[in-house]
């Protein structure tokens, strides 16, 4: 059947009807079927046929990429009311199966798209906002080695080590230590630690250890990377 005479106001209203809930004569996409057709008028479609002027100035747009937009022509008459069915048919199921070709998400402002076309697109967009959460976050961390020091050779080593490995925050973790000379007798402690940044501080970290004031003169950062 096709649109008929695209020149006479009797074709112009079916291809005004035809784009009520469409936005192209074909897919989702424009296409030569709109070139085809699109030639085929004497000129833009009267203000009342609001559908079909709309997408005339939408495929007008398209004047200067025209012969690179994907497709082939057709004769006139194999696009209309006659392919309506084939047309939805396939275009639908093609879209199921490809998940972004199909459907173009950063349209023309000008465009009025149908309801279906609207359904599809929230419906990827929700789809990637979903995929998009459910990326892990990543976790700024860093490796800390801290100096303790005690206030004399007689305090008791094993016991401060003990009192510092008590602390136990969300987001630390302790490694190794080691026992370090700095003279007359009085060795600091030199222990490992890896930290969350947003979670725990160097300061936080000096506060808790230099409460063990029966064993803990001090507290400096002896080397601080991120991991």
């Amino acid at each position: 059947m096709g649109f008929g005479d695209l020149k006479s106001p009797a074709g112009l209203q079916v291809l005004n009807s035809f784009l009520a809930d469409r936005s192209y004569i074909e897919g989702f996409v424009p296409s030569q079927a709109d070139v085809a057709v699109f030639e085929s008028l004497s000129g833009a479609p009267s203000a009342d046929l609001f559908h079909a002027l709309r997408w005339f100035n939408h495929i007008r747009s398209y004047e200067k990429q025209k012969g690179s937009l994907p497709g082939v022509k057709k004769p006139l008459g194999k696009y209309g009311p006659a392919d309506i069915e084939d047309t939805t048919g396939s275009t639908g199921a093609e879209s199921k199966e490809d998940d972004d070709d199909d459907i173009d998400l950063f349209g023309s402002d000008e465009e009025e798209e149908s309801e279906e076309s609207k359904r599809i697109r929230e419906e990827r967009l929700a789809q990637y906002e979903s995929k998009k959460s459910k990326k892990p976050a990543l976790i700024a961390k860093s490796s800390i080695l801290l100096d303790v020091k005690p206030w004399d050779d007689e305090t008791d080593m094993a016991k401060l080590e003990e009192c510092v490995r008590s602390i136990q925050m969300d987001g630390l973790l302790w490694g190794s230590s080691k026992l370090v000379p700095v003279g007359y007798g009085i060795k600091k402690l030199q222990i490992q630690c890896v930290v969350e940044d947003d979670k725990v501080g160097t300061d936080i970290l000096e506060e808790k250890i230099t409460a063990f004031e029966d064993f803990v003169q001090s507290m400096d950062v002896a080397a601080f990377n991120k991991i």
